[in-house]
């Protein structure tokens, strides 16, 4: 196991050499300027002994205290702290002794001035003011040597420091520096998203345990990474299913409110739906307030029990109810060996049950547009063309009461009963006509509408009239109910006042060739009658009728006796009426 030792020491080592090594120039520094504080002094000191030495000679034949005084000035001078520190141990032998030989050399001085020696003073002034020279001269060289040595001093000392600091760089840059470098890379490797790192080895504690530390980290990183690329696909698997779902919601929405909703649209988004989520089977069961329902499916039907397979058989179909606030208009039935994506259909069955009670409204707004319209065409004509006709039938008796009985011819009475068998007829039809605009259609359910007009017919008769409705709401729009209420009125009309029956019955039914039937059969006395009405208005107004439903309508005698009115024409498949 490596020995691993802390970085701090190690840096706090090679600071520690280089504190001691700066300190030491600094001490060796002070103590050199300690030792050569009195320098200055000491030259100058001994400088002026030169020139006392002259002043002396001067004062030799002035008054005798003022010399005294210089005499002692002199030797305070030469006996001063400054020049006596010739003397200490760290001072040259060749300076000790010359300032030795300066003291020697001034009590001989001294002498001939106590003695009034003159002469032999001024001789020896010379070689005294010499010996003072060479004292400067030694002090300066011991100056020199001091400010040497500080020199070098300081030279060494930072020879040594730049030694020290070459090896600490070299040092710092081989254990510390590049180990952070590495680190650095691999820090800058996992930046760029690379996990897969080697760390660099090192004999510190704290860059062994960074490195470590970057390790786990790239480490942790990459099973992190790993996981949110997985977390990133999903999600982006989800949002991109998100996304075609709704595409696929807003298509069939748009498709479902562009055209018109039939069974053939809703067929189309059920196979839709069915190829998007990959469904055996698919269907739409839509449930009438009559009791009534429609099965609409995809393109491949629905489940057949003969043919079902085992492991379909196992399968529960899964309902999706198509319902808007309290009103349930039937559901939404899925088989599927697959796991469903319950939101889709949920949203689905929303946008199936929206866009059916959205077509149904705007249905039922069409059919109440078309009844206010026949509405006022009925108050129009009773206004205009009843009371007129009511006019010409009074006119018609005032006439016949103002003619003189010489004047009425039976010619006269003639016209004037033909007259007035026309304005009654005429009359009579446009009470007709006026019935027949103010049907009103209550209910989507035209079987209903049926029904409540007989009712009415039925009050105003002793016949048997009997409707067999089976019709689903969805086979007809409503600019074909008020056509079949109406025309089914004329005919049942016609039978109660021309073929004399019993009973009356009307069937209305999907034939297996897909076309609508709407017969009318009584048990009078046969279609003859029709011979002598070939010009009559109702008559005209429905073979109209029959030609904007796109079909055909007949009068034909049955074998038992008796009359059938056939009209016969194909389903539009529009309203989804639920």
């Amino acid at each position: 196991m490596t020995k691993r030792g802390s970085l701090t020491s190690t840096i706090l080592r090679l600071m520690l050499v280089l504190i001691f090594i700066s300190s030491s120039l600094a001490v060796y520094s002070i103590i050199n300027l300690t030792f050569s504080i009195g320098d200055a002094r000491a030259i100058n000191a001994s400088g002026s002994l030169r020139m006392q030495s002259y002043r002396l000679k001067l004062y030799l034949d002035r008054d005798e205290q003022l010399l005294k005084e210089k005499i002692n000035q002199f030797e305070t001078t030469l006996h001063s702290e400054a020049l006596e520190r010739s003397l200490t141990w760290y001072s040259p032998r060749d300076l000790s002794q010359q300032y030795l030989l300066v003291v020697d050399t001034w009590n001989q001085m001294r002498f001939f001035i106590e003695n009034d020696q003159r002469q032999n003073y001024s001789a020896s002034l010379k070689d005294f003011v010499d010996t003072i020279d060479l004292l400067v001269l030694e002090m300066e060289r011991f100056a020199a040597l001091k400010l040497r040595a500080l020199v070098i001093g300081q030279i060494i000392g930072l020879f040594l420091m730049l030694i020290v600091a070459t090896v600490a760089t070299r040092y710092t840059r081989k254990r510390m520096v590049e180990p952070i470098l590495q680190l650095m890379d691999v820090a800058n490797s996992i930046s760029k998203g690379k996990f897969k790192v080697n760390v660099p080895q090192t004999e510190y504690i704290e860059l062994h345990a960074l490195a470590e530390a970057f390790k786990k980290t790239a480490s942790e990183l990459d099973t992190l990474y790993q996981d949110l690329e997985g977390q990133v696909n999903e999600k982006t698997i989800a949002l991109t299913r998100a996304n075609n779902e709704l595409s696929f919601l807003y298509e069939n929405l748009i498709r479902l409110h562009a055209d018109t909703l039939d069974y053939k649209a809703l067929s189309a988004a059920l196979t839709q739906i069915q190829q998007f989520e990959d469904l055996d089977y698919v269907r739409l069961v839509i449930e009438h307030d009559d009791g009534t329902i429609d099965s609409i499916e995809a393109d491949n039907g629905w489940l057949d029990s003969n043919a079902v397979n085992s492991e379909q058989a196992a399968v529960t179909p899964v309902k999706f109810n198509l319902q808007l606030e309290d009103k349930n208009l039937g559901y939404l039935e899925i088989i599927s060996l697959k796991p469903l994506n319950n939101m889709l259909f949920v949203n689905f069955a929303m946008m199936l049950t929206r866009s059916i009670v959205i077509h149904n409204a705007t249905e039922e707004r069409q059919q109440l547009a078309l009844m206010e319209e026949r509405a006022v065409i009925a108050r129009e004509l009773h206004d205009s063309l009843g009371q007129l006709l009511s006019y010409l039938k009074i006119q018609v008796s005032l006439l016949r009461k103002k003619i003189e009985p010489q004047c009425m011819t039976p010619d006269v009475e003639t016209q004037l009963i033909d007259i007035n068998d026309g304005v009654s007829t005429a009359y009579g039809q446009l009470r007709e006509l006026l019935s027949t605009f103010r049907l009103t259609i209550k209910d989507p359910n035209l079987g209903q509408a049926i029904e409540v007009m007989l009712a009415q017919l039925r009050k105003q008769t002793g016949i048997i009239i009997e409707l067999n409705y089976q019709l689903s709401p969805h086979l007809l729009a409503a600019k074909q109910h008020i056509h079949v209420l109406q025309l089914t009125r004329e005919a049942t009309i016609n039978a109660i006042k021309h073929a004399k029956p019993s009973r009356i019955e009307i069937d209305c039914f999907l034939a297996d060739s897909d076309m609508i039937h709407i017969n009318i059969k009584d048990d009078g006395i046969g279609v003859s009658h029709l011979k002598e009405r070939d010009q009559h208005f109702g008559i005209g107004i429905m073979y109209e009728r029959a030609t904007k439903l796109h079909g055909t309508v007949k009068f034909d005698n049955n074998p038992q006796g008796g009359t059938t009115v056939s009209l016969v024409f194909p389903p539009q498949q529009e309203p989804l009426n639920g």
